[in-house]
């Protein structure tokens, strides 16, 4: 009888596949939230990232401290999943080098991105990213640190395309705030929240730039916060349309109720799980060369589309039919 192959050799030989991360991004500053963090973070089963901040999260003259700390908690049995990365200060910033000269060394074998803010340039992230490439190299590291940056200024935004073309990247994240403030009026701060954040043309435009460039390189699109911290059905709706009118894929979290209502939002959809997994199956069986299922057919295109699918469900908590999860994840 001929081995079962599995969808990763099969259906992605030669190229990169589409990165399969969680659908949430927590944010956490001081010590006290990360630990927090991390603690829900075991407790859900690895459902949500967490990013520890060097940025917003350091007192003013403790930068070092703070940075220490993160590779402290980075390194600390609390981080069980190591599904936690870190925010750098930006290129403006006398910081974001020593930033990078701690936490590469301290903890780049633990840490599961690094995220730089506010550039305005794209040859300001490159020069970023050759420097974090070659702190690692000097350190040792045997492996690329994924990258993420966030699009909030009008520089950025013109350079999303090259920007989500450079080496390490796998997220592309939208800020909100920053990314109207720097609008000086023309956008008014009603923006910052719902529905006009979705509906102001400047502002909608911006965010289907993000998304088509991210999925373009094939990285993954991040939404901005939701500012109002209390109200879940909120966050649920600011998630449920950024994921289905324009196409991203994982939102930020800044408070603790705000993780459950983004993944919510965010799961696929369990009619379309069962279905892909059915598919896979066949398929696998079949070598995977076309087949037809309940009067369709399907290739390897389809394949794909499910294949990632059902990651992502798994990824989210979603329970797998028993064949599938032993077909794949076994």
């Amino acid at each position: 009888m001929t081995d079962l192959i599995h969808p990763n050799e099969a259906l992605f030989s030669g190229e990169k596949p589409f990165p399969v991360i969680p659908s949430c991004e927590h944010f956490a500053g001081s010590e006290k939230l990360i630990g927090k963090a991390l603690e829900m973070q075991n407790k859900k089963g690895g459902i949500f990232d967490i990013t520890m901040d060097c940025e917003d999260g350091a007192p003013e003259g403790q930068e070092k401290t703070h940075a220490e700390m993160i590779v402290r908690m980075q390194n600390s049995e609390l981080n069980q999943h190591r599904m936690s990365g870190v925010r750098i200060h930006d290129y403006t910033s006398p910081y974001w080098k020593q930033d990078v000269d701690i936490v590469v060394p301290g903890c780049g074998q633990n840490i599961a991105y690094i995220t730089i803010p506010k550039p305005t340039a794209a040859s300001q992230v490159k020069e970023m990213i050759t420097y974090i490439q070659q702190v690692a190299e000097q350190a040792g590291l045997k492996r690329e640190i994924p990258i993420h940056v966030l699009i909030e200024t009008h520089g950025a935004l013109e350079d999303a395309f090259e920007i989500a073309s450079l080496p390490w990247m796998q997220v592309l994240d939208f800020g909100l705030m920053d990314f109207i403030s720097g609008h000086h009026g023309a956008v008014p701060d009603a923006a910052m929240k719902s529905p006009l954040q979705f509906d102001h043309r400047l502002v909608a435009r911006a965010k289907s730039r993000v998304v088509a460039a991210a999925l373009r390189h094939g990285i993954v699109p991040a939404h901005n916060v939701t500012l109002d911290l209390k109200d879940q059905y909120k966050t649920y709706q600011d998630a449920k349309r950024a994921r289905e009118e324009f196409g991203f894929l994982r939102m930020w979290s800044i408070y603790p109720t705000q993780i459950d209502s983004i993944t919510q939002a965010m799961l696929p959809d369990f009619s379309a799980v069962q279905k892909g997994g059915e598919i896979l199956l066949a398929a696998q069986k079949n070598n995977w060369g076309p087949i037809q299922f309940a009067g369709d057919l399907h290739d390897r295109a389809t394949y794909r589309y499910y294949w990632e699918i059902i990651q992502k469900a798994r990824l989210s908590g979603i329970k797998l039919s028993d064949s599938v999860e032993d077909a794949f994840f076994g």
